[in-house]
């Protein structure tokens, strides 16, 4: 018996296939009956009712950092086994899992416990941009140094932490752990 290889996966069709992700995402959480939301490049409040109901906000960051974290554990995983365009499309179909886990009761609501995000809810368009973003955190780090995408994984930490109070660590250390405190400067800052 001859050995199995898993054929590989050209760019073109990568790309087809993540955008293909995006879409059927899209069509998910409209089904789940979330909001289509606004058509509009940037919304740049911090905590106010347009945060994640338009493409972009300040929490897409946070999904360009996850598509580089995205990159490294799955360069890890299956260090040459797989291309790195097959690995994107691995990458956007864990983060449209999450974008569709993200949206269901019982996160959204664990969300809203949080001072920072009383009104939290994604927009179709918002998770679609969060995608998006993740996308090309993953395609940043396949081209970049890894020295250089480290600095820009904790130059966007930084940054949104001093901007909004809020960064990927500390919202996944708020969803694991939450701390009332934290919640509370938050709400204060």
């Amino acid at each position: 018996m001859g050995s199995f290889t898993i054929p590989r996966l050209s760019p073109r069709a990568a790309l087809a296939l993540s955008l293909a992700l995006v879409l059927a995402t899209a069509a998910v959480l409209l089904w789940m009956g979330r909001s289509p939301g606004e058509i509009r490049l940037w919304h740049g409040g911090k905590a106010d009712a347009g945060v994640s109901q338009h493409l972009t906000d300040f929490y897409t960051y946070s999904h360009l950092v996850r598509g580089v974290v995205l990159y490294w554990l799955l360069w890890a995983a299956f260090r040459g086994r797989l291309s790195v365009a097959a690995r994107l499309v691995i990458a956007v179909l864990i983060e449209g899992a999450w974008e569709i886990v993200q949206n269901t009761p019982f996160i959204v609501d664990r969300y809203r416990t949080q001072a920072i995000s009383p009104g939290y809810g994604d927009a179709v368009i918002n998770s679609a941009g969060d995608m998006l973003a993740a996308m090309l955190g993953f395609l940043a780090a396949s081209r970049l140094p890894a020295w250089v995408t480290v600095m820009l994984l904790i130059a966007v930490e930084v940054v949104l932490f001093r901007t909004i109070g809020d960064n990927l660590l500390l919202s996944l250390a708020m969803q694991l752990y939450p701390l009332e405190w934290v919640s509370q400067w938050q709400l204060h800052r």
